[in-house]
This record gives structure tokens, C-alpha cells and sequence, in this order.
């Protein structure tokens, strides 16, 4: 098809026919496909088969095979087709666009991404008189035309792309701070009264949560109070924090603990504060700072209360049987004490531990017997000295642990039941 222009009717009619015939996986195209050279090749085939003089019928044939062999659409050739009886020649139409002259150069983009970046980005009609004064003032020829420029279109220039290109600014993320407590270690200066703080949670069970232990430990003295709370909210842990502070028999100086949110709140800040104490937190990737009350969790309240799961409404009863079981044995400090939550303002002297009876909701069941049979068992414990009769304390306490072992297991059936395995 080197020479399709130099074709015959004749010919191209038959061309035509042949064409039809091949599948159209087979069409015949030109080598080359850019639009300069299919509309080189339009205007020799017209030119060599003087369109302008064929008849209608002739002119069918040569528009049929110059759609074919260029594979452009009707209302195209039809086009090429006027604009070469026209003029003679077929030419790609030059593109006409309404455009306004740019008065801002790429320089001057430039320059005033240059002056944002050195005054940080001011508003626009500060940047405008900036401009101005390099101008005026200071004969800075670079800033002539950008002088003139007007706040609209100011910000019209720094909404260009090449303008947010050349200023942008790629800062790292900034971690916020958070303002409650000094992430540091707790240094006691050998004074009693700094205290670590730390919460274990005695297991889940089908979505219900257990009962959770307040556990704080004094640095020095090593003295220890476990306070209960049935759920972990500020309704329930406040009172409780309160109550353990009080048990303290000493000034609290200072509050250490993890970077739990029970702790890490405003409402324990300001308890703090009123206290005046200091309020320190562990440092990421420190797990020594906190680890004496991380210590204390697993020597004494795993050792008392075990991995098992009892439910937050034991709370009470387990305070009641372990403040008896614990209290009358204390024959030193530092010794362990146990509380509940009591809603009330947090003392800074020794409080004791008044006997009560078990809550309503327990009511008389195994439960309350259990507790006064350990109350009992302390009393009997307690009125036995410190010099010898050491067969009836170790009788004492076992008989006061098998009535704590009875309460405990009672707590843990009223607790959902495991499946059973086969």
C-alpha cells in the first residue's frame, strides 16, 4: 500500500470489496499512527484522485477507502474532506485558546515563596507591604513586579502548584504531651511516705469483669494497703483510693504509678494536689520503676487471691475476710492492710480498721458465718502472746485460713462456671 494514491477506481473499488471480505482481526493500517502523517496521506490520495472533479458516485468510493485505511470516523473524513476542497490542502487546525499573558514569572513565584518561607507564612496584606518596602525602600529590583501584585491575587500565587512546591514545609509529628504527673523515677530520699501504686485485675469471664486490687506500697518502710474495687471507673476507684491513703500511718509525700488512664486523670491529680504530694509516672521502657509494687502483686495478692476470676460484687466480702484474717497475725510493721471503698475525704493519719458486718447484698449466708468465724479466730489469735504457746497460734491460724479458704471458694462458685471439657 506503498503507492495507494497512485490507485484507480478500478482498483480502489476493488480494494474495497476485498476489504469487506477480511476479518476484522486483519485490518489494514498504516505503519506509522501519529495524526500529521494520516493527514499527509489523505491529501496526496485526494490530490491524486481529483476529488474535486469525481462525481457522487466516485466520491463514495474514495471517502470509503480513506476511512479505511486511516480508521477515522465519518464526521472526521468528512472534515479532511471540506477543508480540502476549501483550500486544497488538509492541516491540522492550530490550537486557539483565550488566554491571558502570565505578568508573574516563575521567579517571582519563587521569590515569594522565599519570603513566606523567612517570615512564616504572613497574612496577605503584611506579605503585600513586605514586597513593597523591599521595593521602596531598600531599591530591591528583584521585588518590582511583585510591588504591584494585590492580596487576592497574592493568595491566587499560593494556591499555584509550582508555588506549593517550592514552599512546602515537611515537619515530623510532635507528640503531645500530656500534663498530669513527672514522667520520672520516685526518688524517696530514705523518707517514708513515697508510695508505688498499681492495679491487678483478678481475670474476665464471658465479658464480666473481675474484682480489682489497689495495691500501694510504701518505698521505705515497706508498709502495704490493698484496698477492692468492684469496677475501675472514678466512681468506684476514687473512694477507694481515698480510704487506702488514709490507711497510711504517715505523711504521703509521694504517688507512683503506671501510665494506666485510672491513675493518669485529672480527678487523681487533683487529689494530689490537695494532698500536696508528689505525682510521678513510669518512664516508657522502664519497667524498674514500678517494679517493688509489681513485686507485691505476685508475693502477696496472687498469693491470697490466686489467677482464678471472681466477680466485682465480691469486693466487699472479700475485704471483710481478709481485713480479719490479716490484721490480728500483724505482730510488726511493715504489715498489710485491706480496704473497701468508702466515699470520704483522705486523712494523713492512721486510720483502724473497724470491724462491720458483710453488706445487705450478701445478706446470711455462708459468707457472713465464714467472717465472723474469722473474726473470732483473730480474737482468739490475738489474745494469745508473742512468748510461747506457739502450738495454739499455729492452730489458730489454720483454723482462721480454712475459714478464708471456705469464703473464697464460695465467691468463686456464685462467679460464671466454667464449661466443662470431655
Amino acid at each position: 500500500m506503498l503507492n495507494a494514491e497512485s490507485l484507480s477506481q478500478e482498483q480502489i473499488r476493488e480494494f474495497h470489496k476485498s476489504s469487506q471480505r477480511i476479518e476484522s482481526s486483519q485490518r489494514i493500517e498504516f505503519a506509522g499512527c501519529e495524526r500529521s502523517e494520516k493527514y499527509a496521506r489523505v491529501e496526496r490520495v485526494l490530490g491524486a484522485q481529483d476529488y474535486a472533479v469525481l462525481g457522487k458516485r466516485e466520491r463514495g468510493v474514495v471517502r470509503a477507502y480513506v476511512e479505511k485505511v486511516t480508521g477515522m470516523s465519518v464526521s472526521q473524513t468528512t472534515r479532511l474532506i471540506r477543508g480540502f476542497l476549501d483550500s486544497g490542502v488538509v492541516r491540522m487546525a492550530p490550537c486557539q485558546r483565550h488566554g491571558f499573558q502570565a505578568r508573574y514569572t516563575a521567579e517571582d513565584i519563587a521569590l515569594l515563596a522565599e519570603v513566606d518561607r523567612a517570615h512564616e507564612r504572613l497574612s496577605g496584606p503584611a506579605t503585600r507591604r513586605i514586597l513593597q518596602h523591599e521595593c521602596e525602600q531598600f531599591g530591591n529590583k528583584q521585588f518590582e513586579r511583585l510591588a504591584q501584585i494585590s492580596v487576592a491575587h497574592l493568595y491566587n500565587l499560593r494556591a499555584s502548584a509550582r508555588y506549593r512546591n517550592q514552599a512546602a514545609v515537611f515537619e515530623t509529628t510532635r507528640p503531645s504531651g500530656i500534663a498530669i504527673g513527672e514522667r520520672r523515677r520516685s526518688d524517696p530520699h530514705g523518707r517514708p511516705g513515697s508510695l508505688r501504686v498499681d492495679t491487678v485485675d483478678q481475670g474476665d469471664w464471658d465479658g464480666a469483669k473481675g474484682v480489682y486490687h489497689i495495691n500501694a506500697v510504701d518505698a521505705v518502710t515497706q508498709w502495704q494497703v490493698v484496698g477492692y474495687a468492684s469496677k475501675i471507673s472514678e466512681v468506684y476507684l476514687l473512694p477507694v483510693l481515698e480510704a487506702v491513703l488514709a490507711q497510711f500511718p504517715f505523711v504521703v509525700l509521694g504517688f507512683h504509678v503506671d501510665n494506666g488512664s485510672e491513675y493518669i486523670n485529672h480527678r487523681v491529680a487533683k487529689m494530689m494536689e490537695k494532698l500536696h504530694a508528689e505525682f510521678t509516672k513510669s518512664r516508657a521502657c522502664r519497667s524498674q520503676d514500678n517494679a517493688l509494687v509489681e513485686g507485691k502483686n505476685g508475693a502477696v495478692v496472687r498469693k491470697l487471691m490466686g489467677y482464678g476470676h471472681t466477680a466485682g460484687e465480691h469486693a466487699e466480702a472479700i475485704r471483710e475476710v481478709l481485713c480479719a484474717a490479716l490484721e490480728p497475725v500483724s505482730e510488726f510493721s511493715p504489715t498489710l492492710r485491706l480496704c473497701h471503698g468508702e466515699p470520704g475525704r483522705a486523712r494523713q493519719t492512721p486510720a483502724p480498721i473497724q470491724d462491720r458486718g458483710l453488706s445487705d447484698a450478701v445478706g446470711e449466708t455462708e459468707v457472713a458465718r465464714t467472717g465472723r468465724a474469722i473474726s473470732q479466730a483473730g480474737s482468739e489469735l490475738g489474745g494469745v502472746g508473742t512468748r510461747g504457746a506457739g502450738d495454739e497460734r499455729h492452730r489458730v491460724r489454720r483454723k482462721m485460713n480454712a475459714a478464708k479458704s471456705r469464703l473464697l471458694r464460695h465467691c468463686k462458685v456464685q462467679s460464671p462456671l466454667p464449661p466443662a471439657f470431655r
